[in-house]
């Protein structure tokens, strides 16, 4: 008797190939569960950058328009944005941006006066760099904020 307990004892220390297959089919289940999920993260990431982005360059101009009495120019574009304000009344006052930001696709971004949707638009052309465009590649404005 006691030889069938030890023999038993010494064949009971690893697993069987079918415990390791549905151990593998558990865990495939779940990757194809999660991983597309995981996927679509870097894309959410750069668009809520972009909106960001887009909402300091609003700020800035709002305050270029309190300085100046109007908004830039659409032929001084953003680059207005890099001077300091012409009339401060005798305060000495830096540029509204330090430095003009690319949106996360490495892409400038884009400034009409007068808008399309507002009385200034500032956007990006998204993903594709071209106009419209749909999910990932769609525009991303200032009229979304």
């Amino acid at each position: 008797m006691r030889s069938s307990v030890r023999n038993r004892s010494k064949r009971q220390h690893g697993f069987s190939l079918l415990e390791i297959m549905v151990v593998v089919v558990i865990i495939g289940i779940l990757a194809a569960l999660i991983v597309p999920r995981l996927m679509d993260r870097p894309d959410q990431a750069r668009v809520v950058a972009a909106r960001q982005d887009i909402a300091a360059l609003m700020q800035a101009l709002k305050l270029y328009r309190l300085d100046n009495g109007r908004y830039p120019s659409g032929e001084q574009g953003l680059q207005a944005l890099m001077k300091p304000p012409g009339n401060t009344g005798g305060m000495p006052v830096g540029p509204y941006l330090e430095r003009l930001p690319n949106d996360p696709w490495g892409a400038p971004y884009q400034y009409a006066n007068p808008g399309e949707h507002g009385e200034i638009d500032v956007f990006s052309f998204g993903a594709d760099g071209k106009a419209g465009g749909d999910a990932g590649d769609s525009d991303i404005g200032s009229w979304q904020l």
